[in-house]
């Protein structure tokens, strides 16, 4: 399916999940911020409330710096637990995040997708100076990180894409997204018709009901074999 089109000339990414170990570092984070609170807490739990309140700070007007949208997320998350907000928590998080690392086979997939001949861009819901520390473990092979800082929205809101896409000077039909995240990128790639890789690592997360991805895959390098099938790579 991946083949109705072109050869891409970029191929654009997701961060968080799909190139960097998110759900894993902010399992850890959250461990550390909790560990001082007396109480005892499923993380998982806590999780799924403070996603609550991210994504609905997200969608608010004006747009919120994405440290903002963690620290109000994670103070209204602890209120809810009845837990006491300490002014070392919200920079627990966001320093966790610019720490979290990419998963193992990450590295050597992006080399091997830039040494075939395309551009590589991620397109991610963050601030500039939170995924730099993250985007310094990727081995040098991005050549453009669009975040939602830059262009005032977040992911799924089509204006995050459409910067992203007169940024990088290309219609949609010059690329492939690779996302791991059905509700926020695939819901963009349902409204606004761009080609897409979901990169299912069992995690949990459900498809869209009324989107199907080009492809599927279980791993980053799983991206590779699909390309080369496509004629696309050597």
């Amino acid at each position: 399916m991946i083949r109705s089109g072109r050869r891409p000339e970029w191929l654009t990414f997701d961060c968080y999940g799909t190139l960097i170990q998110w759900d894993e570092g902010l399992l850890a984070a959250m461990e550390r911020i909790l560990a001082g609170k007396n109480r005892s807490i499923e993380r998982d739990d806590f999780i799924s409330v403070y996603d609550r309140y991210e994504h609905r700070l997200e969608r608010e007007r004006p747009h919120r710096s994405f440290k903002n949208v963690s620290a109000t997320a994670l103070a209204l998350a602890m209120g809810e637990f009845s837990l006491d907000v300490s002014p070392d928590d919200a920079d627990i998080l966001t320093s966790s995040i610019s720490r979290m690392p990419p998963f193992p086979e990450v590295v050597a997939t992006l080399t091997r997708l830039k040494a075939a001949g395309f551009k590589l861009a991620i397109i991610s819901n963050t601030d500039d100076a939170i995924i730099a520390g993250n985007v310094a473990q990727l081995g040098g092979s991005v050549d453009r990180v669009i975040t939602a800082e830059q262009a005032g929205a977040y992911k799924p809101a089509r204006q995050i894409f459409q910067h992203a896409w007169r940024e990088l000077g290309i219609e949609k039909e010059q690329l492939v997204h690779i996302c791991a995240s059905p509700h926020l990128d695939l819901a963009a790639a349902r409204e606004l018709g761009f080609r897409t890789i979901w990169v299912d690592r069992g995690t949990g997360r459900k498809p869209l009901a009324d989107y199907v991805p080009n492809e599927t895959v279980a791993r980053l390098d799983d991206v590779c074999g699909l390309l080369s099938a496509a004629g696309w790579m050597e």
